[in-house]
Protein backbone atom coordinates (compact mmCIF):
# COMPACT_ATOMS: atom_id res chain seq x y z
CA UNK A 1 0.00 0.00 0.00
CA UNK A 2 2.63 2.63 0.23
CA UNK A 3 4.00 2.76 -2.78
CA UNK A 4 0.03 3.49 -4.14
CA UNK A 5 -0.04 5.97 -1.41
CA UNK A 6 3.12 7.77 -2.45
CA UNK A 7 1.85 7.18 -6.20
CA UNK A 8 -1.05 8.98 -4.67
CA UNK A 9 1.11 12.18 -3.35
CA UNK A 10 1.52 11.18 -0.13
CA UNK A 11 4.69 10.85 2.53
CA UNK A 12 3.71 7.59 3.53
CA UNK A 13 6.14 5.20 5.22
CA UNK A 14 6.57 1.98 7.16
CA UNK A 15 8.36 1.55 10.29
CA UNK A 16 8.45 -1.19 13.03
CA UNK A 17 8.83 -1.58 16.03
CA UNK A 18 11.63 -3.57 18.17
CA UNK A 19 11.24 -6.40 20.71
CA UNK A 20 12.95 -9.40 22.72
CA UNK A 21 11.86 -12.85 23.15
CA UNK A 22 9.97 -11.92 26.31
CA UNK A 23 8.24 -9.32 24.97
CA UNK A 24 6.83 -11.46 22.27
CA UNK A 25 5.70 -14.21 24.90
CA UNK A 26 3.89 -11.13 26.77
CA UNK A 27 2.14 -9.74 23.39
CA UNK A 28 1.54 -13.55 22.05
CA UNK A 29 -0.44 -13.88 25.39
CA UNK A 30 -2.23 -10.22 25.09
CA UNK A 31 -3.30 -11.91 21.60
CA UNK A 32 -4.87 -15.21 22.74
CA UNK A 33 -6.72 -12.97 25.38
CA UNK A 34 -8.11 -10.47 23.25
CA UNK A 35 -9.23 -13.10 20.82
CA UNK A 36 -11.04 -15.04 24.39
CA UNK A 37 -8.40 -17.19 25.46
CA UNK A 38 -8.14 -17.00 29.58
CA UNK A 39 -4.33 -15.70 29.83
CA UNK A 40 -2.18 -15.63 33.34
CA UNK A 41 -0.44 -12.20 33.10
CA UNK A 42 1.48 -11.06 35.81
CA UNK A 43 2.43 -6.95 36.84
CA UNK A 44 6.07 -7.57 35.54
CA UNK A 45 4.76 -8.66 32.19
CA UNK A 46 2.73 -5.76 31.71
CA UNK A 47 5.41 -3.95 33.24
CA UNK A 48 7.53 -5.11 30.09
CA UNK A 49 5.02 -4.48 27.87
CA UNK A 50 5.16 -0.73 28.82
CA UNK A 51 9.51 -0.40 29.30
CA UNK A 52 9.81 -2.00 25.47
CA UNK A 53 7.34 0.50 23.90
CA UNK A 54 8.65 3.56 26.03
CA UNK A 55 12.01 2.60 24.28
CA UNK A 56 10.71 2.08 20.93
CA UNK A 57 9.26 5.59 21.33
CA UNK A 58 13.39 7.02 22.67
CA UNK A 59 14.76 5.09 19.55
CA UNK A 60 12.10 5.64 16.88
CA UNK A 61 12.09 9.22 15.11
CA UNK A 62 8.61 9.47 14.44
CA UNK A 63 6.74 12.13 12.48
CA UNK A 64 3.55 12.87 10.61
CA UNK A 65 0.31 14.28 10.36
CA UNK A 66 -1.10 10.99 10.39
CA UNK A 67 0.23 8.34 12.90
CA UNK A 68 -1.21 4.94 11.88
CA UNK A 69 -0.37 2.30 14.54
CA UNK A 70 -1.42 -1.13 14.02
CA UNK A 71 -2.52 -3.93 16.63
CA UNK A 72 -1.49 -4.05 20.66
CA UNK A 73 2.12 -4.29 20.04
CA UNK A 74 2.84 -1.08 19.83
CA UNK A 75 -0.36 0.27 21.18
CA UNK A 76 1.19 2.57 23.90
CA UNK A 77 3.40 4.71 21.22
CA UNK A 78 0.46 6.96 21.34
CA UNK A 79 2.06 8.40 24.68
CA UNK A 80 3.83 10.50 22.43
CA UNK A 81 1.17 12.13 20.72
CA UNK A 82 1.32 15.39 22.99
CA UNK A 83 4.42 16.22 21.80
CA UNK A 84 4.35 14.91 18.51
CA UNK A 85 0.86 16.44 17.32
CA UNK A 86 -1.41 14.98 14.22
CA UNK A 87 -3.92 12.96 14.06
CA UNK A 88 -3.53 9.00 15.57
CA UNK A 89 -5.76 6.40 14.68
CA UNK A 90 -4.98 2.95 16.02
CA UNK A 91 -5.66 -0.29 13.27
CA UNK A 92 -6.96 -3.47 15.27
CA UNK A 93 -6.47 -6.43 13.12
CA UNK A 94 -7.95 -9.18 15.22
CA UNK A 95 -10.90 -10.37 16.71
CA UNK A 96 -11.76 -8.25 19.62
CA UNK A 97 -15.31 -9.20 19.87
CA UNK A 98 -15.26 -11.32 23.33
CA UNK A 99 -11.95 -10.29 24.70
CA UNK A 100 -10.67 -11.59 28.38
CA UNK A 101 -11.45 -8.17 29.94
CA UNK A 102 -8.38 -7.36 32.39
CA UNK A 103 -5.92 -7.22 29.01
CA UNK A 104 -8.62 -5.01 27.16
CA UNK A 105 -8.80 -2.64 29.39
CA UNK A 106 -5.35 -2.36 30.21
CA UNK A 107 -5.00 -1.50 26.34
CA UNK A 108 -8.03 0.08 26.08
CA UNK A 109 -6.62 2.83 28.75
CA UNK A 110 -4.52 3.26 25.55
CA UNK A 111 -6.77 2.77 22.90
CA UNK A 112 -9.24 5.63 23.85
CA UNK A 113 -6.06 8.33 23.51
CA UNK A 114 -6.42 7.78 20.17
CA UNK A 115 -8.28 9.99 17.79
CA UNK A 116 -10.05 7.07 16.04
CA UNK A 117 -9.86 3.31 15.60
CA UNK A 118 -10.39 0.83 12.64
CA UNK A 119 -11.19 -2.85 13.07
CA UNK A 120 -11.57 -5.70 9.98
CA UNK A 121 -15.46 -6.67 10.71
CA UNK A 122 -18.94 -4.92 12.48
CA UNK A 123 -18.67 -7.27 15.35
CA UNK A 124 -15.37 -5.99 16.81
CA UNK A 125 -16.29 -2.86 17.66
CA UNK A 126 -16.48 -1.99 21.18
CA UNK A 127 -17.41 1.08 23.69
CA UNK A 128 -14.81 3.47 23.61
CA UNK A 129 -15.09 7.53 23.01
CA UNK A 130 -13.65 7.79 20.26
CA UNK A 131 -14.61 7.53 16.77
CA UNK A 132 -14.96 4.11 14.99
CA UNK A 133 -14.06 2.81 11.47
CA UNK A 134 -14.37 -0.23 9.50
CA UNK A 135 -11.88 -0.98 7.02
CA UNK A 136 -11.19 -4.73 5.67
CA UNK A 137 -8.45 -5.57 4.58
CA UNK A 138 -7.34 -6.64 0.91
CA UNK A 139 -5.01 -8.12 -1.90
CA UNK A 140 -3.02 -6.73 -4.10
CA UNK A 141 -4.12 -8.85 -7.44
CA UNK A 142 -0.86 -8.00 -8.76
CA UNK A 143 1.75 -8.95 -6.25
CA UNK A 144 3.68 -12.32 -6.62
CA UNK A 145 1.42 -14.25 -3.83
CA UNK A 146 -1.74 -13.42 -6.30
CA UNK A 147 -1.22 -12.75 -10.09
CA UNK A 148 -1.30 -15.29 -13.22
CA UNK A 149 1.42 -17.90 -13.11
CA UNK A 150 2.10 -20.49 -15.81
CA UNK A 151 1.93 -23.71 -15.45
CA UNK A 152 5.44 -25.43 -15.30
CA UNK A 153 5.74 -22.69 -12.33
CA UNK A 154 3.08 -24.84 -10.55
CA UNK A 155 4.60 -28.01 -11.48
CA UNK A 156 7.71 -26.88 -10.30
CA UNK A 157 6.40 -25.90 -6.55
CA UNK A 158 4.83 -29.30 -6.69
CA UNK A 159 8.28 -31.03 -8.03
CA UNK A 160 10.03 -28.92 -5.24
CA UNK A 161 8.17 -30.53 -2.49
CA UNK A 162 7.04 -34.18 -3.33
CA UNK A 163 3.72 -33.62 -3.92
CA UNK A 164 1.60 -35.63 -6.62
CA UNK A 165 -1.00 -34.05 -8.59
CA UNK A 166 -2.89 -37.66 -9.37
CA UNK A 167 -5.13 -37.36 -6.77
CA UNK A 168 -7.02 -33.94 -5.21
CA UNK A 169 -5.30 -31.36 -3.05
CA UNK A 170 -7.16 -29.96 -0.32
CA UNK A 171 -4.81 -26.81 1.03
CA UNK A 172 -4.71 -24.93 4.23
CA UNK A 173 -2.35 -21.81 3.98
CA UNK A 174 -1.53 -20.58 7.99
CA UNK A 175 1.02 -19.98 10.69
CA UNK A 176 1.51 -22.71 12.74
CA UNK A 177 -1.03 -21.68 15.97
CA UNK A 178 -2.97 -23.37 17.59
CA UNK A 179 -5.96 -20.40 16.50
CA UNK A 180 -6.13 -21.75 13.00
CA UNK A 181 -6.99 -25.08 14.49
CA UNK A 182 -3.80 -27.10 12.36
CA UNK A 183 -4.55 -30.57 14.79
CA UNK A 184 -8.29 -30.13 13.70
CA UNK A 185 -7.61 -29.66 10.12
CA UNK A 186 -5.90 -33.07 9.90
CA UNK A 187 -8.67 -34.62 12.43
CA UNK A 188 -11.11 -33.71 9.16
CA UNK A 189 -9.06 -34.51 6.33
CA UNK A 190 -8.47 -38.27 8.08
CA UNK A 191 -12.86 -38.11 8.20
CA UNK A 192 -12.47 -37.03 4.47
CA UNK A 193 -10.06 -39.61 3.51
CA UNK A 194 -12.34 -42.50 4.40
CA UNK A 195 -14.66 -42.18 1.23
CA UNK A 196 -12.45 -39.68 -1.27
CA UNK A 197 -8.66 -40.65 -2.04
CA UNK A 198 -7.42 -37.44 -1.88
CA UNK A 199 -4.14 -35.24 0.18
CA UNK A 200 -3.55 -32.57 2.26
CA UNK A 201 -1.29 -29.41 2.14
CA UNK A 202 -0.59 -27.81 5.44
CA UNK A 203 1.80 -24.92 4.16
CA UNK A 204 2.93 -22.20 6.51
CA UNK A 205 5.48 -20.56 8.67
CA UNK A 206 6.67 -19.99 12.42
CA UNK A 207 6.94 -16.29 13.49
CA UNK A 208 9.36 -14.43 15.57
CA UNK A 209 6.86 -13.15 17.85
CA UNK A 210 5.34 -16.20 18.33
CA UNK A 211 7.20 -18.26 20.88
CA UNK A 212 4.00 -21.08 20.32
CA UNK A 213 4.40 -21.60 16.53
CA UNK A 214 7.41 -24.27 17.18
CA UNK A 215 5.55 -26.11 19.50
CA UNK A 216 2.18 -26.40 17.24
CA UNK A 217 4.74 -27.35 14.36
CA UNK A 218 6.11 -30.31 16.61
CA UNK A 219 2.07 -31.27 17.46
CA UNK A 220 0.89 -30.99 13.60
CA UNK A 221 4.20 -33.30 12.45
CA UNK A 222 3.47 -35.69 15.43
CA UNK A 223 -0.59 -36.17 14.54
CA UNK A 224 0.33 -36.26 10.65
CA UNK A 225 2.05 -39.36 11.72
CA UNK A 226 4.60 -39.50 8.40
CA UNK A 227 0.83 -40.05 6.53
CA UNK A 228 2.40 -39.92 2.79
CA UNK A 229 -1.02 -37.94 1.75
CA UNK A 230 -0.44 -35.35 4.46
CA UNK A 231 2.15 -32.70 3.45
CA UNK A 232 3.30 -30.64 5.97
CA UNK A 233 5.58 -27.62 4.25
CA UNK A 234 7.29 -24.84 6.54
CA UNK A 235 8.01 -22.51 4.00
CA UNK A 236 10.25 -19.62 4.92
CA UNK A 237 8.84 -15.37 3.98
CA UNK A 238 9.17 -14.32 1.29
CA UNK A 239 7.86 -17.33 -0.65
CA UNK A 240 4.93 -15.25 -2.22
CA UNK A 241 5.09 -17.54 -5.42
CA UNK A 242 5.63 -20.83 -3.92
CA UNK A 243 1.91 -19.88 -1.94
CA UNK A 244 0.12 -18.52 -4.98
CA UNK A 245 1.19 -21.91 -6.76
CA UNK A 246 -0.03 -24.34 -4.02
CA UNK A 247 -3.29 -22.31 -4.17
CA UNK A 248 -3.48 -22.62 -7.96
CA UNK A 249 -2.67 -26.45 -7.67
CA UNK A 250 -5.50 -27.02 -5.21
CA UNK A 251 -8.63 -28.54 -5.53
CA UNK A 252 -10.07 -27.32 -2.38
CA UNK A 253 -8.92 -24.22 0.04
CA UNK A 254 -9.35 -24.96 3.71
CA UNK A 255 -9.59 -22.04 6.54
CA UNK A 256 -10.47 -24.00 9.73
CA UNK A 257 -9.21 -20.82 11.70
CA UNK A 258 -11.00 -21.16 15.82
CA UNK A 259 -10.86 -17.09 16.04
CA UNK A 260 -9.58 -14.72 12.77
CA UNK A 261 -9.55 -11.25 12.64
CA UNK A 262 -9.91 -11.69 8.45
CA UNK A 263 -7.92 -13.94 7.10
CA UNK A 264 -6.49 -12.72 3.74
CA UNK A 265 -5.68 -16.42 2.79
CA UNK A 266 -9.59 -16.52 1.99
CA UNK A 267 -9.72 -13.99 -0.32
CA UNK A 268 -6.01 -14.77 -2.00
CA UNK A 269 -7.94 -18.36 -2.54
CA UNK A 270 -11.00 -16.76 -3.72
CA UNK A 271 -9.32 -14.67 -6.03
CA UNK A 272 -7.78 -17.72 -7.69
CA UNK A 273 -11.48 -19.10 -8.26
CA UNK A 274 -10.83 -21.80 -5.81
CA UNK A 275 -13.81 -23.46 -3.97
CA UNK A 276 -13.32 -22.41 -0.19
CA UNK A 277 -14.68 -24.27 2.96
CA UNK A 278 -13.84 -21.60 6.29
CA UNK A 279 -15.19 -21.55 9.67
CA UNK A 280 -17.86 -19.23 10.45
CA UNK A 281 -15.46 -16.74 12.91
CA UNK A 282 -14.90 -13.49 12.58
CA UNK A 283 -13.93 -11.43 9.22
CA UNK A 284 -14.05 -14.88 7.43
CA UNK A 285 -17.79 -14.42 6.89
CA UNK A 286 -17.42 -11.60 5.53
CA UNK A 287 -15.54 -13.10 2.47
CA UNK A 288 -17.32 -16.18 2.56
CA UNK A 289 -21.19 -16.03 1.78
CA UNK A 290 -22.37 -19.53 2.52
CA UNK A 291 -23.12 -21.60 -0.41
CA UNK A 292 -22.48 -18.44 -2.75
CA UNK A 293 -19.06 -17.75 -2.39
CA UNK A 294 -18.06 -20.71 -0.27
CA UNK A 295 -18.92 -22.94 2.46
CA UNK A 296 -19.14 -21.69 6.09
CA UNK A 297 -18.34 -24.96 8.22
CA UNK A 298 -19.03 -25.40 12.01
CA UNK A 299 -16.66 -27.91 13.51
CA UNK A 300 -14.56 -31.19 12.69
CA UNK A 301 -17.61 -33.41 11.44
CA UNK A 302 -19.10 -29.89 9.90
CA UNK A 303 -16.00 -29.33 7.73
CA UNK A 304 -15.57 -33.01 6.76
CA UNK A 305 -19.02 -33.03 5.29
CA UNK A 306 -18.16 -29.50 3.20
CA UNK A 307 -14.82 -30.84 1.84
CA UNK A 308 -16.57 -34.06 0.45
CA UNK A 309 -19.31 -31.69 -0.97
CA UNK A 310 -17.13 -30.02 -2.82
CA UNK A 311 -15.00 -32.89 -3.79
CA UNK A 312 -17.45 -34.87 -5.28
CA UNK A 313 -19.65 -32.43 -6.96
CA UNK A 314 -16.49 -30.34 -9.07
CA UNK A 315 -19.33 -28.24 -10.75
CA UNK A 316 -20.46 -26.86 -7.76
CA UNK A 317 -16.87 -25.95 -6.32
CA UNK A 318 -16.50 -24.30 -9.87
CA UNK A 319 -19.19 -22.19 -9.26
CA UNK A 320 -18.25 -21.02 -6.02
CA UNK A 321 -14.65 -20.53 -7.22
CA UNK A 322 -16.08 -18.08 -9.56
CA UNK A 323 -18.52 -16.10 -7.63
CA UNK A 324 -15.85 -16.05 -4.93
CA UNK A 325 -13.37 -14.22 -7.19
CA UNK A 326 -16.27 -11.53 -8.17
CA UNK A 327 -17.19 -10.67 -4.70
CA UNK A 328 -13.33 -10.03 -3.73
CA UNK A 329 -13.32 -8.12 -6.91
CA UNK A 330 -15.88 -6.02 -5.75
CA UNK A 331 -14.66 -5.79 -1.96
CA UNK A 332 -11.36 -6.83 -1.31
CA UNK A 333 -8.95 -5.50 -3.58
CA UNK A 334 -6.24 -3.11 -2.52
CA UNK A 335 -7.56 0.13 -4.58
CA UNK A 336 -10.86 0.04 -2.26
CA UNK A 337 -8.84 -0.22 0.96
CA UNK A 338 -6.74 2.82 0.07
CA UNK A 339 -9.83 4.88 -0.74
CA UNK A 340 -11.28 3.81 3.25
CA UNK A 341 -7.75 4.32 4.69
CA UNK A 342 -7.82 8.02 2.87
CA UNK A 343 -11.42 8.82 3.75
CA UNK A 344 -10.72 7.44 7.12
CA UNK A 345 -7.71 10.58 7.64
CA UNK A 346 -9.93 12.88 5.84
CA UNK A 347 -12.45 11.91 8.66
CA UNK A 348 -9.91 12.74 11.75
CA UNK A 349 -9.50 16.11 10.18
CA UNK A 350 -12.84 16.49 9.60
CA UNK A 351 -14.69 15.12 12.71
CA UNK A 352 -18.00 17.41 12.21
CA UNK A 353 -18.74 16.45 8.44
CA UNK A 354 -19.83 13.70 6.78
CA UNK A 355 -17.43 11.55 4.40
CA UNK A 356 -19.10 10.19 1.68
CA UNK A 357 -18.08 6.61 -0.04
Amino acid sequence: MVPLMVQLGLDARWNVIKGNDEFFAVTKKFHNALHGREEAITRDEYALFLEVNRKNLDEMKLHGDIMFIHDPQPVALVEKRGELGGKWAWRCHIDVSNPQAEVWEFLRKFVIKYDGAAFSAPSFAQTIPIRQFMVSPSIDPLSDKNRELPQETIDSVLAKYNIPADKPIITQVSRFDRLKDPVGVIQAFDLVKKSIDCQLVMAGGTATDDPESEVVLKEVRERAEANPDIHILLIPPGSDIEINALQRASTVILQKSIKEGFGLTVSEALWKAKPVVASAVGGITLQVKNKFTGLLSHGIEGTAYDLKQLLSNPEYAKWLGENGREHVRQNFLITRHIKEYLLMFLALYHPEETIYL
